[in-house]
């Protein structure tokens, strides 16, 4: 049974192939990577591992990307994706850096399924350590999965962060990249401005992974968050381009035991893309 939200290639080796276990490919990459997820999926991917189109999983009423679905909608999904509720699941991606894996363990965790982990280093170490992989789709018998949005569960909207932003109350944590923070990178979906949420602090995700991809050590994940400015005795916010990456702080977080974190969903793609949204580009706030 998963007891960890991070397991390491070799445990998921010796345990791949076992009834109640399901791996799932929940590779995701931005519009401007050139790199198709399905197709790589298709291509090479965990044996037994089902591909989560993290596309179709979102709410696809919301105008915004990656939007957290209805409950129903998700169970649904999940069970045709032939999952079930005893199931404990590992979820791995393609981006070397938790690009979106830890999205989905977010997404699971939500709506109740806590049996879910990230594979540290995703399919990258997996591959270099020259474990099996295999090609084609695959299909397993349709599920019976349950979902039910958690009590309490930690998701913030754009009001919310507009009065953190003013008061202070919550520290909102950017994980993009620093030339998105600072405008002096394009943002790779069209028609959103340049620029973070004013008071914001920036974190890129990719920096809470080691060279191998495997998330850093837990004191250098420590130092790595509060050099960024974060004060792990405050709530949090954590945001991105549109509500995934962020994720991988969550997960961070999560590691370290700090509890105090929620998710602006709507990310960038809502902020950036209205008119009625402050917006600064300087190197934002450091303590």
């Amino acid at each position: 049974m998963i007891e960890r939200a991070l397991v390491t290639t070799q445990w998921l080796a010796d345990r791949l192939g076992q009834p109640r276990l399901a791996v799932l490919d929940g590779s995701m990459y931005l519009p401007t990577s050139g790199r198709d997820a399905t197709a790589e999926y298709a291509a090479a991917h965990i044996p037994g591992a089902v591909f989560f189109d993290l596309e179709a999983s979102s709410d696809n009423r919301s105008s915004l990307p990656h939007m957290l679905p209805p409950a129903a909608d998700f169970a649904e999904r999940m069970s045709s994706l032939g999952l079930d509720d005893a199931d404990d699941l590992v979820v791995y991606d393609g981006s070397g850096a938790n690009l979106s894996a830890a999205r989905v363990w977010w997404m699971f965790r939500t709506f109740g399924h806590e049996r879910v982990a990230v594979l540290d280093g995703g399919i990258r170490k997996w591959r270099r350590e020259g474990r099996p992989v295999e090609g084609g789709t695959v299909t397993r018998r349709r599920g019976s999965f349950s979902a039910r949005r958690q009590p309490g569960s930690a998701i913030r909207n754009l009001e919310a962060v507009r009065e953190a932003a003013v008061s202070g109350s919550e520290q909102i944590v950017d994980l993009r990249s620093a030339g998105r923070f600072t405008a002096a990178a394009p943002e790779p979906r069209a028609g959103l401005r340049g620029g973070h949420i004013p008071g914001s602090r920036s974190l890129p995700y990719d920096e809470l992974v080691d060279a191998d991809g495997t998330v850093l050590p837990e004191p250098a994940l420590t130092r790595r968050i509060t050099g960024a400015g974060v004060d792990l005795s405050r709530p949090i916010i954590a945001t991105c381009g549109s509500g995934v990456s962020a994720c991988a702080l969550l997960l961070a977080l999560h590691l370290l035991g700090h509890d105090q974190v929620s998710l602006y969903d709507g990310a960038w793609a809502e902020w950036g893309g209205r008119s009625d949204t402050p917006i600064d580009s300087g190197p934002g706030r450091s303590g």
